[in-house]
C-alpha cells in the first residue's frame, strides 16, 4: 500500500502544471533594471483588407474598417505582447479592472494585456445588440449578450492565456485578451516599442507573441539599476 501511495502522489506531482510547482512571488525590487527594444515586421506588409460591413450598416458603417489582425506603421509591428517567461520573483502584481470598448461596433484596443485574475469591463456605447464570444482553452469560455440597453458587463479571466474574442452578431469584430501569469508585459503601439520596468538583475526569456505571426523568445541578462536592450523581427506567414 505504501509503494503505491507512494506512485499515485508521483503521478499527481508529475501532473501539475509547472506554474503551480513555481509560483511567481510579487515584492519589493531593488536595484531593478529594465528591459527596452522594438518589434518590426520582416519584409513588406501587405496592404490591410477591407472588412465587409454587413450588418447594422446604421451604426458599424460610419467610417471604413480594415482588418486589425496585421497592423504594420513604417515596419513597426503593432499590437504584439511581450512578456517574460520565467521569472519567478519580482515587482508587486496589481490586479485590475480593464476597459474593452465596442465603440462603431470594433474591439478597442484590438489586443490588451492585463495579469491574470483581472476582470475587464466590456462596454457597449453603440446601442445596438453585441453578443461577446470566448474562445478559451484554459479559462472557462463565456457567451454573453449584450442588449442596447445593457452599456456594461464584466468578464474575469482567471488564469494565464491568450483569450481571443468575437462578436456572434458582427462577424467581423475580434479581438484579443492577454492574461499573464506575471506583471511584466507590454503591447507595442504604432511605434513598435516597448519597455519592461523594475526588472530584477538576473537572466530572462522574453517572449514576443502576436496573433497571426506567432512567437519568438530571446534570452536577455539585466543588471542592475541598467537598461538591456532587444529587438524583435517577425515574418510573415
Amino acid at each position: 500500500m505504501k509503494k503505491l501511495g507512494a506512485l499515485v502522489f508521483s503521478a499527481a506531482i508529475l501532473s501539475l502544471p509547472v506554474s503551480g510547482m513555481a509560483a511567481y512571488q510579487g515584492g519589493d525590487v531593488k536595484d531593478g533594471g529594465s528591459i527596452s527594444g522594438t518589434v518590426k515586421f520582416k519584409g513588406t506588409a501587405p496592404a490591410p483588407k477591407k472588412l465587409d460591413i454587413s450588418k447594422d450598416k446604421e451604426v458599424c458603417g460610419k467610417t471604413p474598417k480594415t482588418d486589425p489582425t496585421l497592423i504594420v506603421d513604417n515596419g513597426n509591428l503593432v499590437n504584439a505582447v511581450i512578456t517574460i517567461t520565467d521569472i519567478q520573483k519580482g515587482k508587486k502584481i496589481e490586479v485590475k479592472k480593464v476597459t474593452l470598448d465596442q465603440n462603431g461596433c470594433e474591439y478597442h484596443p484590438h489586443v490588451q494585456a492585463f495579469p491574470a485574475g483581472s476582470t475587464v469591463e466590456v462596454l457597449n456605447p453603440d446601442g445596438i445588440l453585441h453578443n461577446i464570444h470566448s474562445y478559451s482553452k484554459v479559462n472557462s469560455p463565456f457567451n454573453q449578450a449584450q442588449p442596447k440597453f445593457k452599456k456594461t458587463l464584466d468578464v474575469k479571466i482567471d488564469k494565464p492565456e491568450a483569450v481571443e474574442v468575437k462578436c456572434d452578431v458582427h462577424g467581423w469584430m475580434h479581438g484579443w485578451l492577454v492574461a499573464t501569469e506575471n506583471p511584466y508585459f507590454a503591447v507595442t503601439d504604432k511605434s513598435g516599442s516597448f519597455k519592461l520596468t523594475d526588472v530584477p538583475a538576473g537572466s530572462y526569456s522574453v517572449e514576443v507573441w502576436h496573433e497571426k505571426l506567432g512567437k519568438s523568445t530571446q534570452k536577455v541578462t539585466v543588471k542592475a539599476k541598467e537598461e538591456a536592450k532587444v529587438n524583435f523581427e517577425l515574418a510573415g506567414k
